[in-house]
């Protein structure tokens, strides 16, 4: 008799928006102007632990993080780049992600014109994280 072999897989619902922000600023000067301009409390955590597909490479991106408990919603502002390794290769350009985990009531545009007017940013930009395959790695918590 031959054994029935099941394989079980899933796709891994993605729970969060993206924002890609460009500054020639330090993160603590980006977070402190943010902070300033969007009225939250972004505040640094442990560095975000980034591995890629073979599971060999691991780095430390810069990482900080305010819990909106009024609009029931997560904040994230991650470095994209460090020691030369990117949380999110395909957005060499992109300097700093800022995930908006479990968001139902923030709009996306109104945070990105907001962003836009933050001296320290030269751009912000809404991306589709369903998109960008490397984002599908990515589990914040």
């Amino acid at each position: 008799m031959k054994k029935k072999k099941y394989i079980l897989s899933f796709d891994q619902e993605i729970n969060f928006d993206l924002i890609g922000l460009c500054s020639h600023h330090n993160d603590y000067r980006l977070v402190w102007n943010i902070n300033s301009q969007l009225g939250i409390r972004l505040v640094k955590i442990d560095s975000y632990n980034s591995f890629q597909k073979s599971g060999k490479i691991s780095t430390l991106h810069s990482t900080y993080e305010y819990i909106d408990e009024v609009n029931r919603l997560t904040y994230f502002l991650i470095k994209n780049k460090h020691e030369g390794q990117y949380l999110i290769p395909e957005k060499t350009a992109i300097d700093y992600f800022l995930f908006l985990c479990d968001n139902t009531s923030i709009r996306l545009e109104k945070i990105v014109q907001q962003l836009k007017s933050v001296p320290s940013i030269l751009g912000a930009y809404e991306f589709n994280p369903e998109e960008i395959s490397s984002a599908k790695n990515i589990t914040l918590t």
